[in-house]
């Protein structure tokens, strides 16, 4: 019993490729979870420390809670013990919804609203003059301060959606004395057949003309007012002989324009409410973005709000000299700068304290991880899978639990070393609230931090599953048994070229202003190996991705992406093929696989086709296509598994219960090459299928390309859905690869480091140089230093993120890098150890 409350302590964990693992991970401990791509981390920190502690959450809660979330499948294996409630930040982004914002996802936009209903300034829409609010004591009092014989004409206006809701209004009037009405800009009798204008939308406006008040007759001024003020909160005076309108509110209204505002609420600054929404794109902001379509490159911003979501009134209250959409389009940092220097009187200082104090709070959690560069109105859904995970980290800091145990996936993807320091304080702040934290992690800096490093392997897939090595930092790299040990105590590293290239030639660019950079100029230099950098905001993917890759890909290509702002570009003529290896998706379906995208399937089919037994038969290579009848499955049209629609939820997907998953039918699977069927060679691991297919080099020659990368792991048929963003990215440079070479190629990354650990790193650069040798210039957006060294040419933006940075700080090679004292990456190139050469 106390092992299990000091300890996690897990028995017999046979997940995926776990090798029946049993280990005890000390409690409110900092543990990250390191080892080869494929080695099993996520499958044992998420897959099952976390689903085991869901499932029994789930277990513990009602029958009809349970009814409603449904029956979570037990992780396999013997027993867990010490568990605590568990909560996962995964870098899945977490919803496509274009509603959900920064700032709704921290709650920080929430707590805004409430601020600006409190002590917001009301301004009239029209003429932004404050609209003030009076008592009817003071309309009395404005009103007789006018000089004897003024002529005076109380008039009332009042709203109504549909005509039968305002006839008896019209009818009560009549008998108070009313005779005339001013509907829709015409003065009409009140005998007359008043009728709803069908154009417009929402309402009607009716202004009743009451009686004229001569010489001061101030008994039936009042009487003339109250009965105004029956039917509306508004009554307006009209000075007859200067044709001019006074307003008069018990709400709050505009002196001069005569326009006013209901009480505010919340609800006002709600782009999620009718009060709140912009009519014209229904609080989204923008005019061609839908609820369901985000898939869109060039968005266009509402005319009507500018982008800012929410209607004339909401936009119409202000906070110093900002409105609260003009407020949430600022970085984070300024949002912080400007609260904490407002001008507020005693009285709305005590109103606003404590929502001041929890809005600086949560902005103090969103600048420790680093995120202070994003504004509160950015999509969640344009975040990175790393900015998603902080910004839930920088929520879940908030929250201030304890006593709760935390997995994380990689939150240092995306971080520049200055910032990883924020992010292991922030990790190891959780810890000392009494929590346990789980880290599966890669970088040097965040695994020498940790407490307790649990180290999988030794290799992918069937090959790993182990744990290696077990113990702290310092005891890690003393064990000989430890590929992470080894890195970590630098008796292995990536090595440094010997030799730079020299730029073929440059691009160049002139006056590139897209988003936060300020009007730059910059040469982008041809046949090396490049590393753009910089922290976090700072403005690498405003460069590469938003303005010289779509530049370069409308020049070669004819096509119209949108380019970022920019005066020149030259150079584009060096280049004749433009390659962009993301990290998104490979396939959206289940059916898309490694084996179809590399191109290999073509030639297996082909091989058994040859087969002696398919002649025989008269099969042909079709036969062996899970796409084509015949020879797949018809119950779940060669896909292994069948989809349920499971409306407001995922969809579902089951195993098919006829093929048993085999995706063929019986009479194709008896066809065999080396004894195994066309589903046993789907169901082999890269690695296995290359021994397998060895004496075929158009097979294995792709499959060598795989394992280099360190893909050996992946299943040949394995869906395309499962496969992780730095595995997708990898298998398209693979692709790449295994095409003719032009010499003349710019390959563009985004973090290819993403999920890999130092021996895959060290694969992948081999990569890269041996795409660099081949005459191709390699551009790769990244923060990992052993990159950075192993690069040709350096440039580095910066200094800061968001409107602080945009500018050059540095280029030229990473020696180079590493003397400037300006540059965030010089300085942690030049105190790394081993430096550069």
């Amino acid at each position: 019993m106390e092992t299990a409350q000091r300890y996690i302590t897990i028995r017999g964990a046979r997940e995926h490729n776990l090798k029946n693992l049993n280990l005890d991970l000390p409690r409110n401990s900092f543990i990250v979870v390191t080892g080869p791509s494929g080695s099993g981390k996520s499958t044992l920190a998420i897959d099952t420390i976390f689903a085991e502690g869901q499932r029994r959450y789930v277990e513990s809660l009602s029958i009809y809670a349970r009814q409603f979330l449904g029956e979570m499948q037990k992780p396999d294996l013997d027993s867990i013990e010490g568990l605590s409630p568990s909560i996962a930040i995964e870098q899945k982004t977490i919803t496509r919804s274009p509603r959900s914002t920064v700032g709704t996802l921290t709650e920080i936009y929430d707590y805004l609203r409430v601020l600006y209903t409190r002590i917001g300034k009301p301004c009239c829409p029209n003429c932004s003059q404050p609209i003030i609010s009076q008592d009817t004591e003071l309309i009395f009092n404005k009103i007789t301060a006018y000089p004897t014989g003024t002529k005076l004409q109380v008039l009332s206006p009042i709203a109504k959606q549909r005509k039968g809701m305002y006839e008896k209004e019209l009818a009560s009037m009549r008998r108070e004395g009313f005779v005339r009405a001013r509907i829709d800009g015409q003065m009409v009798d009140l005998t007359e057949d008043v009728k709803l204008n069908k154009n417009k939308r929402h309402t009607i406006e009716i202004v009743v003309d009451r009686l004229m008040v001569k010489s001061g007759i101030e008994k039936k001024l009042k009487e003339a007012v109250n009965t105004a003020l029956r039917f509306s909160s508004v009554a307006v005076i009209n000075l007859l002989d200067e044709n001019k309108d006074i307003v008069f509110s018990k709400t709050q209204v505009c002196p001069d324009c005569g326009i006013s505002i209901p009480e505010l609420n919340h609800m006002f600054f709600s782009f999620n409410s009718q009060l709140g929404a912009c009519p014209a794109c229904n609080g989204i902001g923008y005019e061609n973005l839908s609820e369901y379509d985000t898939g869109i490159d060039a968005l266009i911003s509402c005319r009507r709000c500018g982008g800012l979501r929410l209607n004339e009134v909401a936009l119409s209250v202000k906070l110093g000299e900002l409105n609260i959409g003009q407020l949430c389009s600022l970085p984070m940092s300024d949002i912080k700068e400007f609260l904490q220097n407002m001008i507020l009187t005693e009285r709305e200082t005590f109103i606003a304290d404590r929502i001041l104090k929890e809005i600086l709070s949560r902005l103090t959690f969103i600048e420790r991880v680093g995120l202070s560069y994003l504004a509160l109105n950015r999509m969640v859904w344009t975040l990175s899978g790393g900015e998603a995970q902080r910004i839930r980290l920088a929520t879940q800091l908030g929250a201030k639990l304890s006593g709760v145990l935390y997995v994380l996936d990689e939150p240092s993807i995306g971080l520049h070393p200055r910032d990883c320091a924020k992010l292991i304080g922030t990790l190891q702040s959780i810890r000392d609230s009494g929590n346990t934290v789980i880290v599966v992690e890669h970088d040097e800096e965040t695994i020498l931090a940790s407490d307790v490093i649990v180290d999988m392997g030794p290799g992918a897939g069937t090959a790993g599953g182990y744990v290696v090595s077990q113990g702290s930092p310092a005891e890690i790299m003393k064990d000989e048994n430890s590929l992470t040990g080894a890195y970590l105590s630098k008796k292995l590293s990536i090595p440094v070229p010997q030799q730079r290239r020299v730029p073929t030639g440059f691009i160049k660019l002139t006056g590139a202003c897209e988003n936060n950079l300020k009007n730059i100029n910059i040469d982008i230099p041809l046949g090396v190996f490049l590393s753009v950098t910089g922290v976090s905001g700072s403005g690498k993917s405003s460069l590469i991705l938003d303005t010289v890759y779509p530049a370069l890909f409308n020049a070669n290509y004819e096509s119209k992406l949108k380019e970022g702002k920019y005066e020149s570009i030259s150079g584009v003529n060096e280049v004749n093929r433009v390659i962009y290896v993301d990290q998104s998706p490979i396939g959206k379906t289940p059916r898309s696989n490694p084996c179809t995208y590399m191109g290999m399937f073509t030639h297996i089919r082909e091989l058994f086709a040859a087969l002696l037994d398919s002649r025989t038969k008269g099969y042909s290579h079709s036969r062996f296509s899970f796409n084509l009848k015949g020879g797949r499955c018809e119950s779940c049209k060669g896909a292994g598994i069948k989809k349920y629609e499971m409306h407001f939820l995922p969809d579902a997907y089951v195993v098919c219960d006829m093929c048993g998953g085999k995706r063929f039918n019986r009479e194709t699977l008896h066809i065999k090459y080396k004894g195994k069927s066309i589903t046993d060679v789907l169901r082999m691991t890269v690695s296995e299928a290359r021994e397998f297919f060895l004496p075929v080099i158009t097979i294995s020659e792709k499959l060598t390309l795989l394992e280099e990368v360190g893909l050996g792991y992946i299943a040949l048929g394995q869906s395309a859905n499962t496969l992780s963003g730095g595995e997708a990215q990898r298998l398209r440079l693979c692709r790449e690869l295994s095409k003719r070479a032009t010499g003349r190629t710019i390959y563009i990354l985004d973090e290819p480091t993403t999920g890999l650990h130092f021996i895959d790193v060290d694969r992948l650069l081999k990569i890269l140089h041996r795409l660099t040798d081949l005459g191709n210039t390699v551009v790769v957006i990244e923060h990992n230093l052993d990159v950075i060294r192993a690069s040709d040419y350096v440039i580095d933006l910066g200094p800061e993120g968001g409107n602080l940075g945009g500018n050059v700080i540095a280029e030229g090679t990473p020696e180079k890098i590493s003397l400037n004292k300006n540059s965030y990456t010089g300085q942690f190139l030049n105190k790394t150890k081993g430096g550069v050469r």
